[in-house]
């Protein structure tokens, strides 16, 4: 088993009649009444919703202010920057305010810091770069609102600053032009879903007033980037991102996006939420975590599809390299364990980890460990950290309490960075494992599956096929995870070189095909003739033109009678 702990349920579907009439398969009507939508109008109403859910831009609190000042900025010419972040979210808020800013006819700077040079955020060196060049106003998409002292001193420099931004917030905000966060004290609750994109689309929105036209403009880019950051696909998130992906399925967005699509070998297969989450967004992100965000920035400027397709191949290479240098730290960072099963917070540093990858690395170590992982790459007297959580521990709260000893620190309650000094590494490492061991009532990553399968009648091919009702799935939305127990475990096969395994499993008088990746025969726990419960994600699988339902298992189990 890789989890410990499973909520299953005990009893079969309850499948709501009116769903059927209504034109549900069984699966899906029972899906869309576990997720409290047993009406067939609100559950048509979130299957198909459309602009009726785009909020208005103008309620963010900040917009208007934000809105009255970029108009002052086009109205006398100003010169301008858009200040973004290194990852996918503030690469592509980035680049759709920067070309929003210059279709109005503004000088406009696109600026993402190095992220191991500069680091998160705005900082002073940029700030008197992008003077020194005459911008006498900077916008910054998906960061900033913790740069208290960085906005003070743009005004020493005479340059002023609008925050847009969608981390929390601490109790002080920056004295800026305007702030525009949906996680600020005195929000009304408008928009705190929204990504940073999300919220940089809101700002072009109520510049321009047409919704409708910035969405047919913009909606690859925010799709992707809501995508990436693993923001709720529920509401207004999820129409924005239906709409994008469907841009990108039909050729109808950035050529970039497309030629990425190409390299990463998945332009020809259903392009979904997943697609961009296991295919496109690493490769973006490559260019932030090894120091060259401008590669991804040209790759989402770039309109010749031919440049394009060379600079996706750069970035697919770069994507290579930081696999290497994951892979490396991993390494090192487990054998620094000695093979124990931590019971608080692993908080490790090394001088020789690449800053841009150690978040990578903390995540795999909060998959793997079940508590969170601080991951800090040493470099002089201080160093900078990547914070994972698990289940449901709130880190931010965490580093707050322990904000004496570290020199910064920003993020959300599942991930965050930190500054830390050298001597207080250490110090750290006590301090987050007596908070973490004070508050015992954290949970644990359970596996938690929706649905109990007790009919072979929920697995036929058009029950399959219309769980693609409810993409775009992801946060918020995920892809249903159904439970089957008592299964035959008919075969077991190591595919892709023994990192997979293919699965023969019977029930009901039925033959399922499973697939399980990475996943060893040896790791399985259990082996051909004997009963097993599985939990799995089912999905239509093409080859040579047959098509066949395939079990995606996400854990198997040995059963209590096998």
């Amino acid at each position: 088993m890789k989890y410990a702990n499973w909520n299953v349920p005990e009893r079969g579907a309850e499948i709501p009649r009116a769903l059927l009439a209504a034109g549900c398969t069984p699966l899906l009507a029972a899906i869309l009444r576990l997720r409290g939508l047993s009406e067939p109008g609100a559950a048509l109403a979130f299957l198909r919703g459309g602009a009726e859910t785009l909020t208005n831009p103008l309620e963010l609190t900040g917009m208007v202010d934000a809105v009255q000042r970029l108009t002052r900025a086009v109205a006398t010419g100003e010169h301008v920057a858009v200040y973004g972040d290194y990852d996918v979210d503030g690469i592509t808020a980035a680049c759709l305010l920067t070309d929003y800013l210059r279709s109005r006819g503004l000088n406009c700077e696109l600026y993402i810091p190095d992220r191991i040079r500069e680091g998160y955020g705005l900082n002073n060196a940029a700030i008197d770069f992008l003077a020194e060049k005459g911008v006498t106003l900077i916008v910054t998409v998906d960061c900033g609102v913790t740069n208290l002292e960085e906005t003070a001193y743009a005004a020493q420099r005479g340059v002023d600053m609008i925050v847009t931004d969608h981390h929390e917030c601490r109790e002080a905000l920056p004295e800026a032009e305007a702030v525009v966060d949906p996680k600020q004290p005195d929000s009304n609750g408008v928009g705190t879903a929204l990504a940073g994109v999300g919220v940089a689309f809101k700002l072009v929105c109520a510049m321009d007033g047409d919704a409708s036209r910035m969405l047919a403009r913009y909606g690859d880019l925010v799709a992707v980037g809501t995508v990436a950051d693993v923001m709720p696909l529920l509401g207004e998130n999820r129409f924005i991102t239906r709409c994008g992906l469907r841009k990108i399925a039909a050729g109808d967005c950035r050529p970039g996006f497309l030629a990425l699509a190409e390299e990463a070998g998945v332009r020809d297969k259903p392009f979904t939420a997943s697609t961009v989450g296991f295919s496109l967004a690493p490769r973006i992100n490559a260019a932030g975590r090894l120091g060259e965000p401008g590669l991804a920035v040209r790759l989402l400027e770039e309109t010749d599809p031919r440049r394009a397709r060379a600079l996706a191949a750069e970035l697919c290479e770069k994507n290579r390299e930081r696999q290497a240098l994951e892979t490396e730290i991993w390494r090192e960072a487990v054998e620094r364990l000695h093979g124990e099963r931590p019971d608080a917070p692993i908080v490790l540093a090394a001088e020789n980890w690449h800053p841009g990858v150690i978040g990578i690395v903390a995540s795999r170590m909060t998959d793997a460990y079940s508590v969170p992982a601080v991951m800090i790459c040493l470099d002089g007297e201080s160093g900078k950290g990547s914070c994972r959580s698990t289940g449901s521990f709130n880190l931010f709260e965490a580093l707050s309490a322990c904000s004496d000893c570290l020199e910064g620190f920003g993020g959300h309650a599942m991930a965050a960075g930190v500054t830390v000094h050298r001597a207080r590494v250490d110090e750290l490492r006590e301090r987050l494992r007596d908070y973490y061991l004070s508050h015992p009532d954290r949970t644990l990553p359970a596996l938690e599956a929706d649905l109990l399968v007790d009919s072979p009648e929920l697995l036929t091919m058009a029950c399959v096929e219309s769980l693609d009702e409810l993409e775009p799935c992801g946060n918020g939305n995920p892809r249903p995870l159904l439970y089957m127990e008592g299964m035959s475990l008919d075969s077991v096969q190591p595919i892709g070189g023994g990192k997979h395994l293919r699965l023969k499993l019977s029930k009901f008088g039925q033959t399922y095909d499973g697939v399980f990746f990475s996943q060893t025969a040896p790791a399985l726990g259990a082996r051909a003739g004997q009963r097993c419960d599985i939990v799995f994600v089912p999905q239509i699988n093409e080859f040579h033109g047959r098509r066949s339902v395939q079990l995606v298992i996400t854990d198997l189990r040995r059963s209590k009678e096998g």
